[in-house]
Parts: C-alpha cells; structure tokens; sequence
C-alpha cells in the first residue's frame, strides 16, 4: 500500500522534452515519481533566445519545427500534462537532456541533466566556446555537461563518466544510471522489420542544423562497404526527405529508402551499420552488429551505454528521489514497488 495517501502528493516535479528520443526518456523517468505532480513542456528557452525562436530562426533546433511538433504531439497522444516553460507553478525538480541552455526557471529547482546519447567530437569551435567563454550551443552537444547548473548529471557508462570528467564536469555530480532507450538493446530483436542480412545506412541532420557534410562522399563510400549486399537508408526525421531520396537515387540506384520506421529494429536485422555521429551507433556495438563511423571503434565500445534490461529510468528516478529528501529506504521501497506494477 502507497505510504501517502491516495491523491496527495508531494511535490511538482517538470520534465523537459525536445526530440523524440529526449521526450520519450523523460517520460520514462517519470512513471517512477508517481507520489509527486509530474508536468511535461518542450523544450524552451529565454531572453535573445526565446526571442530568436518567436521570429522563426530556430525551427532547425529543438526549440521550434519538427522536433517540437513531434513533442507535442507525443505529449498529447499520450494525455500527459504539459506545463509550458513550467510556467503555471513551483517546481520541486526539473530533469532534462540538454543544458546548452539553462532557463532561469529551472534554476531555481533541482536540476538532472540526463545524457541523451551520443555527443558531437571536440572540434575547433568547441575549444573556442570553452576558451572564449562563447555560448555553449555554439558548439552543439559537445559541450553537454559543461553549464555546472545541475545537481546531477546522469550518464550512459563508466566510458562517458571518464569522457565528462576529462571535459571539466565535476565527478561528484557524476551518477553512472544508464539512459533509457539505449538500455535495453536486446528487445529489438523482436520486430517485424521485414528485411535480413542488409547494410543499414542510418543518416543525419547534418545540413539542417548548418554543419558541412559531403553527402556523395558518404554514399558513395556506403556503396562501396556493402560490396554488392542489399543497400537500405534510414533517413533523419529532421531531414528534408525529398533532397535526401533524390541524392541517394543517384548515387545508390537500387537502395531503398526509409523516412520513417523503428531505426533500433532494422539495426537488429542488418549485417553491417554505417552512420556518421548518431547515438544510434551505440545499438549496434551493443548488438554485436559491425559498426563504421566517424568516431574511433575503441572509444565507442568503451562508451557505449550499460544494458542493465531497462533499468535506467529507475536508476535515475533513485537519484532524483533522494534529491528530494526521500529517506533511502522510502526512495527503495518507492522505486521496487513501482517497479514490480510494471513488470
């Protein structure tokens, strides 16, 4: 029986969306809070950057366009709450998966950052953000972590632990949780994808988000790896598709083409993955699959995220349970029981 009474809750706690992977993370996490109000919002922002987006120049990020229409509709298919900008009351807890920008707002809660995924390699423009103190976006999720708004960053692996840490990020803030939708890779093998032993492509938004990509280049080096073997790309939903399908129409006549489909499964079904920066690369070292990117293969497999069966959205709630002042044993007692109704 739940130690508080039934309809009384004990505090608000806000969940801040963005992608379609970042949304649905969150509202993992937040089937395991259910003593407290939980409240969902896209992602937002504030000041230049609020007003930046109302004029439409940010459709391209998770702040406008696609990635927020996605999480709208996800937020409303699913009939959660949403508290936009967690504008309409207190929060006791905020949890996200991107401190590039850190509203006022949510600092005046306790803060989670979860890592979403993958992070962008350290290029030139990110020793610049970090040796001219520039703002972080500038150099996209490669300076995940680096705010040091949070009380707690929640990360993938023991590898990425040590990546952040060299980074700069304080290892006391550090909880090694796993991160939903990466920890669980085996249960893809379940799926009705309906090709085998294929090469997968897994394309990204590169071009829309303004970085410089030699679309041809990769196709054609995709041609050449497969050696003969059926050819399938999956493209970005933040893609212009059009662009895309005519590009790989030309330069890989007899691939097929997917914009739409369960990336995880057709990795599960495929022979060889080919990616350029996508977290999606982290599926197939999990499932053994033979993986090309371009990040070097030894720090991808020591990175890549823990396969503890699902358990990181629980492993993350404990956290920010006992940010709340959940007494360890309530916040075990808690977690099992809500534990085992899912089971």
């Amino acid at each position: 029986m739940n130690r508080r009474m039934v309809n009384q809750k004990a505090g608000n706690v806000l969940f801040v969306g963005g992608s379609i992977n970042q949304t649905t993370m969150m509202h993992k996490i937040s089937r395991y809070f259910e003593n407290y109000s939980c409240y969902f919002t896209p992602f937002f922002a504030d000041g230049y950057m609020e007003y930046f987006r109302k004029k439409g120049l940010l459709e391209f990020t998770v702040l406008g366009g696609q990635f927020r229409k996605n999480t709208e509709k996800y937020l409303n298919d699913n009939r959660l709450n949403i508290d936009y900008k967690g504008n309409q009351r207190v929060y006791d807890l905020v949890l996200t998966c991107s401190d590039l920008l850190v509203p006022q707002k949510i600092k005046r809660s306790k803060l989670i950052l979860v890592q979403e995924g993958m992070t962008d390699p350290e290029n030139l423009v990110y020793y610049l953000v970090k040796w001219l103190k520039l703002p972080r976006f500038l150099a996209s999720t490669s300076t995940n972590g680096l705010s040091n708004a949070y009380d707690k960053f929640c990360v993938a692996s023991e590898g990425y632990k040590e990546l952040f840490v060299k980074k700069g990020v304080k290892k006391g803030k550090i909880e090694v949780t796993g991160i939903p939708n990466f920890d669980n890779c085996a249960q893809f093998y379940n799926n009705s994808f309906p090709h085998k032993g294929f090469v997968l492509v897994a394309t990204s938004d590169s071009r829309e988000t303004f970085k410089y990509e030699n679309r041809k280049k990769f196709i054609l080096k995709a041609v050449e790896m497969a050696r003969g073997k059926q050819l399938i790309f999956k493209l970005h939903p933040n893609e212009k598709f059009d662009r895309a399908t005519k590009e790989i129409n030309t330069y890989a006549p007899g691939a097929l083409v997917y914009t739409s489909g369960n990336v995880n499964e057709m990795i599960a079904n495929c022979d060889v993955l080919i990616t350029m920066y996508s977290s999606v690369v982290y599926v197939g070292i999990a499932l053994g699959k033979k993986v090309d990117s371009y990040f070097k293969h030894d720090d991808l497999v020591k990175q890549v995220p823990i396969q503890n069966g699902g358990k990181s959205a629980m492993n993350i709630a404990r956290v920010g349970l006992e940010l709340l002042g959940e007494g360890k044993y309530a916040v075990e007692n808690s977690v099992l029981n809500i534990g085992l109704a899912k089971v």
